[in-house]
């Protein structure tokens, strides 16, 4: 009888084990499919930053080196869309809006002081209670005066930096700023109000398409969506604002120079090439203070990433590739 329930339980164990092994099987492409679920699902979040919503974007595994995009006018994280999927294999990217633009609350212009330092000091506190340590910084048009500030705050939280279209060079600036430029100078209401059709549905499609070779590239939700918050009310009192107050980025670009001259740090300019408003000559400057920056030009306007995600995007994983982690 003991020979019987011994032969049994050999048996026994022998039938189990392809059971075991099957069963191992599935838990590790289980935890496969949770990994890459885990790096693909995009997480669209709001933080209260000093009694402001912010929206933001977030996708990528949480262990991994974290990037931040910074949008420009007159869009929001949105233009990210296609950029972020491709990032987030590797990185934890987050993107938030702006105050006054996308998703985030946007408070009249007499309850809100709309400048680039009052939008640093917001993303400053977005930054803070998210606890990032240490980020890659991306920055696009209005992105980089606000990043470059928050950069000059915290030169030791910065890995490296792409600039996508995103000035700090007088340079760099087209005769197109010469109406603003002009309100600078003399802050009149006439000034101002010349500066309202900036804000028109036909200046943000020029801005979508000024340069752009093959126009069908360009999706049309993009610049609908942007136009479909600048027409909410007071917006245009925002944006007219935040164009006054502009001047003070010109003002601060030795500051910002001196830091790339100081800190040296690992610098990627991917700029369109036709853009209307910041020129070549402004990404070229970049490796005049730092030489550790790279230019990258593409044959395209303002909104580089609409007609060269993929390729712009390949060229920030090789460059994100080299940082310190």
């Amino acid at each position: 009888m003991k020979n019987i329930i011994k032969s049994a339980a050999v048996l026994l164990s022998i039938v189990a084990l392809p059971s075991l092994s099957a069963n191992a099987q599935v838990k590790s492409a289980t935890s496969d499919k949770n990994e890459k679920s885990q790096m693909e699902t995009k997480h669209y979040n709001n933080l209260q930053v000093n009694g402001l919503k912010i929206f933001y974007r977030e996708a990528g595994p949480e262990n991994a080196p974290v990037i931040l995009l910074l949008h420009g006018y007159p869009t929001s994280s949105h233009m990210y869309r296609n950029l972020i999927p491709i990032l987030s294999k590797k990185y934890h990217v987050i993107a938030p809006d702006l105050p006054g633009f996308g998703f985030s609350d946007a408070p009249d212009h007499l309850k809100f002081d709309y400048t680039f330092d009052n939008l640093a000091k917001t993303m400053q506190g977005f930054i803070d209670q998210l606890g990032l340590k240490r980020f890659a910084l991306y920055v696009f048009d209005y992105g980089a005066p606000t990043g470059y500030r928050l950069a000059l705050a915290n030169p030791e939280k910065i890995t490296g930096i792409i600039s996508q279209n995103g000035n700090a060079y007088e340079e760099g600036l087209s005769t197109g700023w010469n109406p603003i430029q002009k309100y600078w100078k003399d802050p009149s209401k006439a000034n101002r109000d010349s500066l309202k059709e900036f804000v028109s549905k036909e200046s943000t499609w020029f801005q979508y398409h000024q340069g752009v070779s093959d126009p069908s590239l360009i999706a049309p939700e993009t610049y609908t969506l942007d136009q479909h918050f600048l027409d909410r009310p007071g917006n245009i009192e925002i944006q007219l604002d935040l164009l006054k107050d502009y001047r003070t980025n010109v003002a601060l670009y030795p500051k910002f120079q001196a830091y790339f001259r100081d800190k040296k740090p690992m610098m990627l300019a991917v700029w369109g090439n036709q853009d209307p408003y910041f020129l070549p000559a402004g990404a070229e400057a970049y490796k005049r203070d730092n030489p550790n920056a790279t230019v990258k030009f593409y044959k395209t306007g303002h909104f580089a990433l609409e007609t060269h995600c993929n390729k712009i995007g390949a060229d920030i994983l090789e460059f994100l590739s080299k940082l310190p982690k």
